[in-house]
Formats: C-alpha cells, sequence, structure tokens
C-alpha cells in the first residue's frame, strides 16, 4: 500500500515544476525517483484510464493545497501539535514553516517510515520543527503509540487524514474518528479527505488490480456536516470543483452527476 504514497509524491514533483505552482514539495521528486517513479511513466493507450488518472492526480494537488492552508489557519490560531495519519511520503515538516515549538507526529507503518528514513538522509532533509515518527499500523493501537511518542491530549492538535480514509471500511473510520476526538482538546482542528458519492463506481469498478482505485472501499456520507457534528466537531465542508475554482485552477468539464460538498473538511472541535 505504501508504494501509493510514492505515485503522490510524484503527482507533488510534477506540481512542484508548474511554474505557478500551488504548492514546492523540493523532496518530492527525490520520494518519486527512489520509488522508481520518476521520470514519469509513459501514458497507458488507455484513453478512459489516462482521464483517471489525471483526475485523480488533480485532486492531489487541489487536496495538498487545501490542507496546507488548514495547517497555516490552524498553527496561526495557537496550535503547536500536528499529527499526520498514515503520512506516507509527507514532507510538511521539511517544506512548510513552523511556528517555534510546533511537534509534528508522523504515523504510519514500520514500511513506508523506513524507506522515507533512507531517502531524507540521502537528501540531508533537516525538518523545520520537531519531527516525530510513530511506527504503528492504524489498525492497532495508535493512540497508545502516539501518546507514547509525547501527544498531549490536553493541548489542542491539527490532525490531517489525507488520502487515507477512502481505503478504510465504515466502521473502521468511525473508529478512527471516535478516537482521534478522545484525543482533541477545544480548538483542535482537522483536515479530511473523502471519497466523493459514486467515485468508486467511476474510478474503481474496471481499476487495474492493485492499483489505487482498486483498493477504494469507502465514500463520504451523505451529510458529512452531520456527521462530524455528531463527534465533537463544527465542520466546513468543500467540493473539489469550489476549491480548484478558488485557487486559480477551475475545473472546465462539468460535473458529472450532483456535486455534493464533502470531498474536503476542515473542522474544529468546540
Amino acid at each position: 500500500m505504501w508504494a501509493t504514497a510514492v505515485g503522490v509524491a510524484r503527482v507533488r514533483a510534477l506540481e512542484t515544476e508548474r511554474e505557478n505552482a500551488l504548492f514546492r514539495d523540493p523532496l518530492a521528486q527525490a520520494f518519486a525517483a527512489a520509488g522508481g517513479l520518476w521520470p514519469s511513466s509513459p501514458p497507458p493507450g488507455d484513453e478512459a484510464a489516462r482521464r483517471r488518472r489525471l483526475a485523480v492526480s488533480f485532486s492531489i494537488v487541489i487536496r495538498t493545497k487545501f490542507l496546507d492552508d488548514l495547517l497555516r489557519q490552524a498553527c496561526a490560531s495557537g496550535v503547536r501539535q500536528v499529527v499526520l495519519l498514515g503520512a506516507g511520503m509527507d514532507s510538511r515538516a521539511f517544506r512548510m514553516d513552523w511556528p517555534d515549538g510546533t511537534r509534528l507526529f508522523e504515523v504510519d507503518t514500520a514500511a513506508p517510515l523506513d524507506f522515507k528514513a533512507s531517502v531524507l538522509r540521502r537528501e540531508r532533509a533537516v525538518a523545520r520543527c520537531e519531527r516525530i515518527t510513530v511506527a504503528v499500523d492504524l489498525r492497532e493501537d495508535w493512540p497508545a503509540a502516539l501518546a507514547a511518542a509525547g501527544h498531549d491530549p490536553a493541548a489542542p492538535t491539527a490532525w490531517i487524514a489525507e488520502g487515507l480514509l477512502i481505503y478504510l471500511p465504515e466502521d473502521a473510520v468511525e473508529l478512527l474518528l471516535a478516537r482521534i476526538s478522545t484525543r482533541s482538546a477545544a480548538g483542535s482542528r482537522m483536515g479530511l479527505t473523502l471519497g466523493s458519492r459514486g467515485v468508486i463506481e467511476r474510478f474503481g469498478t474496471d481499476a487495474a488490480p492493485g492499483s489505487a482505485a482498486s483498493l477504494w472501499i469507502s465514500e463520504m456520507p451523505d451529510d458529512p456536516s452531520g456527521w462530524l457534528a455528531g463527534h465533537g466537531w463544527e465542520a466546513d465542508s468543500h467540493t473539489l470543483r469550489e476549491r480548484a475554482a478558488a485557487y486559480g485552477r477551475p475545473i472546465s468539464t462539468p460535473p458529472q452527476r450532483e456535486e455534493r460538498p464533502g470531498q474536503l473538511i476542515s473542522a474544529v472541535r468546540r
């Protein structure tokens, strides 16, 4: 599964090369190259597959910008703890400016964290905040591992679950959110990406076995804001199309069906 994270890094590397990039991720190319995904693979002969890949790549770019902004807003509000769940090849600890005293926890299994560490050593990368890796499977007791690593549930936390929930069954999503909520003091922030309604049917049905889309199993609930309110969070829900337009990258194609807010979520713990 962590190979998917290397694929995300490849998308971020390509965005970084753009003149009008929405973000710069200098480490992304190193992650992609080390994982065998750089330079870019030749486009497949299947035009439908090519369009799907472009759509997924576009969504990764927009969600990265969205969550970067959320973290900056969290820091501006005084949050000094950040937890990246399923961190993969996320390089925010290295590429973003952090206030003094920020502690950033990267939670993932040992394999991606070890691969990442080897690339970081080779690149001589220096984190811009206190970076703490927590090697644990999110299906296990990750809150205990996070606590042992020094996370303080009495202080507000900014939680990021990027490109994660779509791979989890509904009961695992509920458990993850319950665990986050238990460890979130008032004023905590949360950024989530959710699969839009119908995305599995459109992208996953005929996806190649073993590809990221073939592993998608979860879509957003009918009322994401109401769902999160039930867990004690005040949420703002956005569509990818809305955020893309706001960032100067409007989607030119018409929606295939009614698009509901919820693909991108920012929430505050009350």
